[in-house]
């Protein structure tokens, strides 16, 4: 999986398509993400000691990382990445303007 947590993605299909938010949280294992505003869901919480109100918060739920696309905010466009090497290390790199993932 090349998606990691911080980078900032663009939605392509589903019910949020065309949403650009950062990655709160990756599940390599899943292949699933955690995109922030993306895949809002209520869940109903029970009265505890720290909450003693519970009641229906919403939250993100994971979204599968082939439904997310890197997203360039210099160029402004989503793109694959391929991987490079530089100086000895392995970089993240856009394919589409050539710039390295930040």
């Amino acid at each position: 999986m090349r998606i990691k947590t911080g980078d900032t993605v663009k939605v392509i299909t589903g019910a949020y398509k065309g949403t650009i938010g950062k990655v709160t949280k990756a599940f390599p294992k899943e292949d699933k993400v955690i995109v922030e505003g993306v895949n809002m869901v209520k869940k109903h919480m029970r009265p505890t000691q720290q909450d003693p109100e519970g009641g229906i918060i919403e939250k993100e739920a994971k979204i599968h990382v082939s439904n997310v696309m890197l997203y360039d905010e210099k160029a402004k466009v989503a793109s694959r990445i391929r991987m490079e090497e530089k100086d000895g290390k392995k970089v993240r790199v856009y394919k589409k303007t050539g710039a390295e993932v930040k």
